[in-house]
């Protein structure tokens, strides 16, 4: 379903897509505003991409599925409630023909904005212990 034209903007891409999957894509993009309104957004691969002390989620519409690739980390934390989908290392598909599953992909996203500030705040301890 990836259409050929070069978007720029996270807006622009959910915008070129039909309304029913624009409408999952821009839930996923509110969900990340609202648990990570600090976080980066961009595209990168040509998809949705946000950053927040390093990679944190990325997104993207097919032909039959949302894809969500939120690090391998989540995907090993909520492998027993991904049971449903297509999964792998570091994707999951959620197809269009299913109910939409925003508050997993909420618990996903919360689960990678703790983990990336949880690493964050490492390195900075990490980081003023070796200034002294």
């Amino acid at each position: 379903m990836q259409t050929s034209s070069l978007v720029e903007t996270v807006e622009q891409y959910c915008n070129q897509y039909p309304a029913p999957i624009r409408k999952r894509l821009a839930a996923i993009r509110r969900l990340v505003k609202e648990l990570a309104p600090e976080a980066t957004e961009k595209i990168s691969y040509r998809m949705p991409y946000y950053a927040l002390n390093g990679r944190l989620v990325y997104f993207a519409a097919h032909t039959h599925h949302i894809g969500v690739y939120p690090m391998p980390s989540a995907i090993k934390k909520f492998q027993s409630k991904l049971q449903p989908y297509v999964y792998a290392a570091g994707s999951i598909q959620f197809p269009h023909t299913a109910p939409f599953p925003l508050e997993l992909i909420r618990a996903i996203i919360a689960f990678r904005v703790k983990e990336n500030r949880e690493k964050a705040s490492k390195v900075s301890a990490k980081n003023a212990r070796t200034a002294r």
